[in-house]
C-alpha cells in the first residue's frame, strides 16, 4: 500500500453481491452521475467480456456519463503506462464478482495497485467492489470455507489488497450462512473486525465510520472484548465475550471506537 495515502480519506462502496439498481444507482451518483467516468474491472471473472458488458449497460442505464471497461487478465496489464492513464481519468472503479484470488493474484504489488490506492486516499476516485470484489478491499481476505462449526479449517484465508484495514470481510453473508466462517476468522485474527454484508446490501466509508446501505443487514463481528480465545489446530475453537451486531441500512459504525450507531446517517457528501 502506498505509505503516503490515507485509506480511510476517499470513499469504499462494498457490497455483498447481487447488488440491485439502487446501490449501483449510488456508486454512480458518488462518481459523479452524467460526468461520472467508470471503469469496470472484471479480472475476477471467468467470463470477463459478458460481465464487462453487463455493468457497462447497467451503468449507462443508470445515468453515468461514460463506463468504460478495463481488461487486467495478467500482470504485465496491471502494470502498463496504458492502465495508469485510464485510471487516473476515472472518478469511479468497479470491481465485479468471481474469484477474488484472481484479482490479487494479478493487481497485487503492482502499478495499478500503488496508484489505485493512492487514488482513494487522495479522494479522486470511489472505489466499489461486489462479491469477490469486496473481498479484496480487506488486509486478510477470506478465499473460502463452507464447513460447519466454529474451526480454524472453517475457513482459508490469504492476503487481500488492504483498501480498508483492520477489516474481514465477507459477502453473500446471510443467504449462505455464513457466520460460523467469518467467527472462526475473527477468532483467528481477532485484532480485526469481522464485516459480513448481505446481499444487496453494502457499506460505504467515509472518515472513520461506515453507513450500512440497501436491503438487507451488516453483521459485525467484533473479538476486541473477549475474555478468551484458543484456537485449536482441530476442533471447536473457543471465543467467549465477543460482540456481534447486526446493522440494517440507515445504521453506522465507528471502526476504531468499533461502536455502532443506530440514530439518523450522517449527511450525504456532493458528488465530485
Amino acid at each position: 500500500m502506498d505509505a503516503g495515502a490515507d485509506p480511510h480519506h476517499g470513499r469504499l462502496l462494498i457490497m455483498g453481491g447481487a447488488a440491485g439498481s439502487e446501490l449501483l444507482g449510488r456508486f454512480v451518483e458518488l462518481a459523479g452521475s452524467g460526468a461520472a467516468r467508470i471503469v469496470v474491472i472484471a479480472t475476477a471473472s471467468e467470463s470477463p467480456e459478458s460481465t464487462e458488458s453487463a455493468y457497462r449497460e447497467r451503468f449507462a442505464g443508470l445515468g453515468a456519463g461514460d463506463v468504460r471497461a478495463l481488461r487486467l487478465a495478467h500482470r504485465a496489464a496491471a502494470n502498463a503506462p496504458e492502465t495508469e492513464s485510464v485510471l487516473r481519468a476515472a472518478t469511479g472503479v468497479f470491481f465485479t464478482g468471481g474469484d477474488q484470488e484472481r484479482i490479487t493474484g494479478v493487481l497485487g504489488g503492482t502499478a495499478t495497485d500503488t496508484l489505485l490506492h493512492a487514488l482513494v486516499g487522495e479522494g479522486r476516485v470511489v472505489l466499489a467492489g461486489t462479491s469477490a470484489g469486496a473481498a479484496v478491499m480487506s488486509a486478510t481476505m477470506i478465499i473460502g470455507g463452507e464447513r460447519p462449526g466454529v474451526a480454524a479449517d472453517s475457513v482459508r484465508t490469504g492476503p487481500g489488497l488492504e483498501f480498508l484495514p483492520c477489516v474481514l470481510i465477507d459477502q453473500h453473508f446471510a443467504e449462505r450462512g455464513r457466520l460460523n466462517r467469518l467467527l472462526s476468522a475473527v477468532a483467528r485474527y481477532p485484532h480485526e473486525l469481522g464485516v459480513g454484508i448481505d446481499e444487496d446490501t453494502a457499506i460505504l466509508t467515509g472518515g472513520d465510520t461506515f453507513e450500512v446501505l440497501g436491503s438487507g443487514a451488516v453483521t459485525v463481528v467484533d473479538a476486541g472484548a473477549a475474555t478468551d480465545i484458543r484456537v485449536p489446530p482441530a476442533g471447536p475453537i473457543t471465543l467467549a465475550g465477543a460482540r456481534i451486531h447486526v446493522l440494517p441500512a440507515g445504521c453506522t459504525f465507528h471502526l476504531s471506537g468499533r461502536r455502532p450507531g443506530t440514530g439518523p446517517p450522517p449527511e450525504r457528501e456532493p458528488a465530485p
